[in-house]
């Protein structure tokens, strides 16, 4: 509402909020009028400050302690996200990488495992409780599901996490699928696929300086804010965007 409160629309639950992309996702959805589950696995003093900041600003957000990767945990997540309202929004942005770089065959099978049952499963099971929470044919009120993938399954990430850009490329064909299974049943179903981003994932694997170092490989000449992955985020889930669904949106200053 222009030079107003914004209308309640909702709730949204954010995957993996507690920082980066799913802090800044979590305060433009708080800013859109939702009304935002601010999941974390382990962070829960990033999580307490980013719905510290929301409710700051006049917004309405908890924090919830859940690990996508157990399906228990989703239904939980899904079950106290109700408390504050209607879920009508489902950013499924939690995935890690092993916090390691190497070639494929160096990765240790029980990073692999990890990486796959967070980025992999836990997407599944994200979007699994989803349309049974958000579908009209189970009674539900519709919605918008986002995944976040990555342009890291164009090339592959080779020397660095191949076994991420796999389980990215995997998100893709989910969010095509399940796009086309639900839409008519009042759900869309997309993802966005952020570039070289300027958050901590890169220097908790041991490259700090990997965003600048690609710089003069995008064309843009320079790596996204957090910020702009959200704008793109709360573009897809706006009405503006109603007609759109199973697509892959690139935030990738052209790379």
């Amino acid at each position: 509402m222009p030079g107003g409160k914004p209308t309640d629309v909702g709730t949204a639950i954010v995957t993996g909020a507690s920082r980066g992309i799913g802090a800044a996702v979590a305060l433009a959805a708080a800013r859109a009028g939702y009304g935002v589950v601010v999941n974390y696995s382990e962070d829960s003093t990033g999580a307490t400050s980013v719905v510290e900041e929301i409710l700051a600003q006049g917004g309405r957000a908890v924090p919830v302690q859940a690990d996508v990767s157990r399906p228990a945990d989703v239904v939980r997540l899904f079950d106290e996200a109700a408390g504050l309202g209607t879920v009508t929004a489902v950013i499924n942005n939690a995935a890690i990488t092993g916090n390691l770089i190497g070639t494929l065959a160096e990765v240790p099978a029980e990073t692999v495992q990890q990486v796959v049952d967070v980025n992999v499963a836990g997407m599944i099971f994200m979007c699994q409780e989803a349309v049974r929470r958000l579908s009209t044919a189970n009674g539900g009120m519709g919605g918008s599901v986002i995944n976040i993938s990555s342009t890291a399954t164009k090339a592959g990430s080779p020397g660095t996490w191949i076994h991420y850009a796999a389980t990215k490329g995997a998100v893709d064909v989910l969010t095509v699928g399940l796009a086309a299974e639900v839409a008519k049943q009042g759900i869309r179903v997309n993802a966005v696929a952020p570039g070289s981003t300027n958050t901590g994932l890169h220097a908790a694997a041991g490259m700090p300086d990997r965003v600048e170092r690609l710089n003069p490989s995008i064309p843009m000449g320079r790596g996204a804010e957090p910020e702009e992955v959200a704008a793109a985020v709360m573009w897809l889930m706006s009405g503006d965007a109603g007609y759109i669904t199973g697509a892959v949106l690139p935030v990738s200053g052209g790379r």
